[in-house]
């Protein structure tokens, strides 16, 4: 197969290596800075260009771009038939109508869940649905970073992250929503507030806390990049148990009530890319990349779609809404 990747920052060189890391090596970057295709020719051995006329030669489509460009992209790609994966989005304009557009010309249209391939998360869901410690009660969430820490090689107000729309604390929202939806389901009702706590080197809500009412139970989910250590930290309670996740202990812990002890779900040893904190395994997104292609190959669906996306995106909006 032949992929051409979109967007050759943080991002479309990860998944360069994605797609390398399965074997694929028929893969041409696309970028408008001269300095990214040069850095992903010297890193990937890739050819790099500036403009889009090789789209028609290609088998599929890896969208990397700022998510306020993802929408032009998807179009394209629906417009010359091309299969097309694309990061996690947080701008929903125009979705609903490129939607029916794909579903009426059977183009393939994945949107990135990146962490439901996350090993702990994929036992967390394994242990919710399994049916053996009855229903889910409530939940308390939280997904905290710290905006500069992300691209630690360039200033904040260099990416789209530091823009109010595409803001990096209103990014993360819907990218823990989505795996939280998948596991517990579509809450019935959301509020929240959200803002500006201190100066994470640009002018964007860095902080967002969430209330969820699901047809079984409540959460609350907070996402901020004003944490100085990063964190995910998950305590969800269910009839007869209790489960207990950090990411960094690698380790998802069930105390079962029945029993009276806490057992451990341990995740293998699994390791980052340089330069990125240590928990964002590049196993997950090798995985992610691989369910796509075979998507694209005809030999299974991928796990979410862009109506899953567009409910998602729905409920960060309709949080805003009511804070």
């Amino acid at each position: 197969m032949k992929f051409m990747v979109i967007g050759l920052g943080s991002m479309g060189k990860r998944r360069v290596r994605c797609l390398q890391a399965l074997g694929h090596r028929d893969i041409i970057g696309c970028d408008i800075r001269t300095e990214r295709r040069d850095e992903a020719a010297r890193l990937y051995g890739i050819p790099a260009t500036d403009g889009l006329d090789q789209v028609s030669t290609v088998d599929a489509l890896i969208i990397s771009v700022p998510p306020d460009r993802h929408l032009d992209f998807m179009k394209m790609a629906v417009k010359h038939n091309k299969p097309a994966f694309v990061e996690a989005s947080v701008v929903i304009d125009g979705l609903e109508d490129l939607n029916r557009e794909a579903l009426g010309k059977n183009v393939l249209l994945a949107p990135s869940c990146t962490l439901r391939f996350h090993p702990a998360i994929k036992d967390i869901k394994r242990i919710v649905q399994g049916g053996n410690y009855g229903k889910f009660t409530n939940f308390s969430y939280h997904s905290g970073q710290y905006l500069p820490d992300w691209h630690p090689w360039e200033k904040v107000t260099d990416y789209y992250v530091s823009q109010k729309d595409t803001g990096g604390g209103r990014e993360i929202v819907p990218f823990e929503l989505t795996w939280l939806v998948d596991i517990l389901g579509c809450p019935e009702k959301v509020s929240g507030f959200y803002g500006r706590t201190m100066d994470v080197g640009a002018d964007i809500d860095d902080t967002y806390a969430l209330s969820l009412k699901f047809k079984q139970g409540f959460g609350t989910l907070l996402v901020d990049v004003a944490s100085r250590f990063a964190v995910r930290s998950l305590v969800l309670n269910m009839e007869r148990a209790q489960i207990v996740w950090r990411w960094d202990e690698a380790t998802v812990h069930v105390y079962e009530s029945d029993n009276q002890r806490w057992i451990e779900y341990k995740q293998k040893e699994a390791s980052a890319h340089a330069g990125y904190n240590k928990n964002i395994i590049e196993d997950m997104y090798i995985e992610e990349m691989s369910a796509f292609i075979t998507a694209v190959q005809g030999k299974g669906k991928f796990p979410s779609t862009l109506a899953d996306d567009i409910e998602v995106l729905k409920l960060l909006y309709r949080a805003e809404n009511r804070a």
